[in-house]
């Protein structure tokens, strides 16, 4: 999905906060996310039943699973969003979110602040390792960036102070310390 190509609603913030939101719903843990030409692609882990067990109480085992998403799965999910957030909450959407919803909502932010080609993060432990294509007055080249679960929560507190206030006016915050963008 190439976000910058078309509608200017779909930023990196808002389909990583979409997606984030579907993978809290699955259940799914370490994740790794691939940019594609007509979506993303994502694996992670997730609990599986477990068949043809004798008790009814089994755990369950865990398995990777990949999902496909494509622009219109995409469309789909940030309207579903939209719409659960404004369903009339007693709680602000930021705090009723689950861990992926929050996590990669900062993170798609901070990508849109890059304005990459390309994208590509894994997740382990809570803590991310970006690949980024970037485009350079010299031609493209791949910028890594390193968030640990510590910075992840302190940028998803910040958050809000990113977002316009009711009347529209726009907060200011300065980015979280600790971050190590542009590795290479």
């Amino acid at each position: 999905m190439r976000v910058y190509e078309g509608s200017p609603r779909q930023d990196y913030e808002e389909v990583l906060r979409s997606i984030g939101a579907y993978l809290d719903q699955r259940g799914m843990r370490e994740i790794l996310l691939a940019e594609a030409p007509d979506g993303f692609i994502v694996q992670g882990l997730v609990v599986s039943e477990a068949k043809g067990s004798a008790t009814s109480d089994s755990m369950g085992r865990q398995v990777k699973e990949t999902l496909t998403f494509l622009d219109d799965d995409i469309s789909r999910f940030m309207e579903e969003a939209v719409a659960r957030r404004k369903a009339g909450a007693p709680q602000p959407d930021f705090a009723a979110a689950g861990y992926y919803e929050r996590a990669l909502r900062v993170i798609g932010r901070y990508i849109d602040q890059q304005k990459p080609r390309d994208v590509f993060f894994f997740e382990q432990d809570r803590a991310f390792v970006l690949r980024l294509l970037i485009g350079t007055q010299t031609g493209a080249r791949h910028v890594l960036a390193e968030f640990t679960g510590e910075e992840i929560e302190t940028m998803v507190e910040q958050g809000p102070s990113y977002r316009a206030t009711p009347g529209g006016r726009q907060l200011t915050g300065s980015p979280a310390a600790g971050q190590r963008p542009g590795k290479q």
